[in-house]
């Protein structure tokens, strides 16, 4: 069990060691974790450029929505976390919007908003994100006539709903509060370039 987690509920405790288990994979594969092949630690070796602009990165996510959202790392720990409420839809939604609007093609636009609607904003959806049915409709009537924009409501109103009600609880998590306190602890002793302490056993 985590150390840090043994006060808490055995439903936090599980999904605080399911959104940790899950960070550890990503540090893993995106080469910020373990050089042993561990995805459960933190061990940076001599590469303490690395740590310490990954605990920067961090620390920088408890300062703001956009900060956090504006980070490769931070998008995924948060997208980590939200799957560990099931809510992860609003984040791929959101991010899906992002990588719309780079589309230059009218053709591709056109059939990427289609298969975004259909995914994300549609009856029946699949990843059915939470929005009103004034917007989901607005959505649907741009659809005739595809623009970059065509999506900026409703990515809008998940963005909010993230930022006052995801948001808040990802920072408040013991997975999250465990790694600010490593980061924070990197940050304040330079000597050290070892972050080896198990995120789970």
């Amino acid at each position: 069990m985590c150390r840090t987690l043994s006060a808490f509920p055995t439903t936090c405790l599980e999904r605080a060691k399911e959104f940790k288990t899950r960070l550890g994979i990503f540090l893993h594969k995106s080469d910020l974790g373990s050089d042993t092949g561990s995805a459960g630690k933190f061990e940076w070796g001599s590469k303490h450029s690395k740590e310490r602009h990954f605990s920067e990165d961090v620390l920088g996510w408890r300062q703001s929505f956009d900060l956090l959202l504006g980070s490769k790392n931070g998008v995924a720990a948060f997208h980590a976390f939200l799957k560990t409420e099931f809510s992860e839809e609003n984040l791929e939604f959101w991010l899906a919007c992002e990588e719309f609007k780079k589309i230059r093609s009218a053709t591709k636009l056109a059939s990427r908003a289609h298969s975004i609607f259909e995914e994300f904003i549609g009856c029946d959806a699949p990843k059915e994100v939470n929005i009103d049915h004034e917007t989901r409709e607005l959505t649907r009537a741009n659809l005739q006539d595809v623009t970059a924009t065509c999506f900026d409501m409703a990515q809008g109103k998940t963005r909010t709903l993230m930022e006052k009600d995801s948001y808040p609880r990802f920072l408040k998590s013991p997975a999250y509060q465990d790694l600010a306190a490593q980061a924070t602890a990197a940050s304040s002793s330079p000597s050290s370039c070892s972050l080896a302490e198990p995120l789970c056993t």
